[in-house]
């Protein structure tokens, strides 16, 4: 703890090009995260018509993933970050993201981003090797070389399933109870999509994780999904990791049983009351005179 005596100056030289200008209430803010700060006063600092995301962002400034994750969560609670997910051309969903320096309602959010086109993901198809030689006809009328009746190698072992498979399977089952959005997920692709979301279960989120994920997710009200069981399939394909809770913050075994005192101090002052009282000594006896 620093004393009264301390001063501090400071030395600021304004750079000519290359800055960018923020209000001392976003860099200060009692809410954000040194990493939430950092990611937004990247994030605007970047130039007009910028597609950087925000998780590349991330990767850039060095933030890990559950860093991130506590970060995002921190800029969408206090409205300076809002998402939605929209259905471009092809049916391809894209992820838009809106980045404020002030905080912004639902209601404004959507009426900005209602004016952005919805641009679909460029696919880039994988470079090919052309194949060696001339092309050649096959035969059609040879036997094959090998008798058909030999013995074929083992197929490779199947893949062991999930022990909380049926919880999976109960997890798929109530999602057309959380949107009519989700009331047409087809009955072939139920046992792919429990399979998924028992990755989420053995990794340690539940089923409520699970539904809250994909009600964040999901489009405004209004909003068709043309595919459900392919947009179910989007949001589960990733598992995030489990953020374990945080133990609670105590003070050291010195410094137990002190309280704070209500008194006018330029710093905070600790005392130890024997009573229910709420000032130091010091305070007390200044009242008192």
């Amino acid at each position: 703890m620093e004393s009264d005596s301390t001063v501090i100056y400071r030395h600021f030289n304004a750079p000519s090009r290359g800055f960018s200008q923020f209000s001392h209430e976003l860099i200060r803010h009692p809410r954000l995260s040194s990493d939430a700060v950092r990611l937004l006063t990247w994030q605007l600092s970047l130039p007009q018509g910028a597609r950087e995301s925000l998780s590349r962002t991330a990767e850039r400034a060095r933030i890990g993933a559950c860093a991130f994750a506590r970060a995002k969560r921190q800029l969408k609670e206090e409205g300076f970050v809002h998402e939605r997910r929209m259905q471009g051309a092809g049916g391809r969903w894209v992820t838009q993201q809106l980045v404020s320096s002030v905080p912004l309602t639902a209601a404004q959010a959507a009426k900005l981003l209602g004016r952005e086109p919805v641009a679909s993901p460029q696919v880039v198809p994988s470079p090919r090797k052309p194949a060696v030689g001339e092309p050649v006809t096959p035969s059609t009328d040879r036997h094959p070389k090998k008798d058909p009746e030999e013995d074929t190698p083992n197929p490779p072992p199947a893949a062991q399933e999930s022990p909380r498979i049926d919880d999976a399977r109960a997890v798929i089952g109530t999602l057309p109870a959380l949107s009519p959005a989700l009331r047409h997920i087809p009955p072939g692709m139920r046992d792919e999509l429990a399979r998924l979301a028992a990755r989420w279960l053995d990794a340690g989120h539940t089923s409520s994780d699970i539904h809250e994920h994909i009600q964040r997710c999901l489009p405004g009200a209004g909003t068709l999904v043309q595919r459900p069981g392919g947009f179910v399939r989007y949001l589960l394909r990733d598992v995030p990791a489990k953020e374990l809770p945080r133990p609670a913050n105590r003070l050291s075994p010195r410094l137990e049983g002190a309280r704070e005192c209500a008194g006018d101090h330029t710093q905070p002052m600790l005392f130890r009351p024997l009573g229910d009282e709420t000032h130091c000594p010091q305070c007390a006896l200044k009242a008192r005179t």
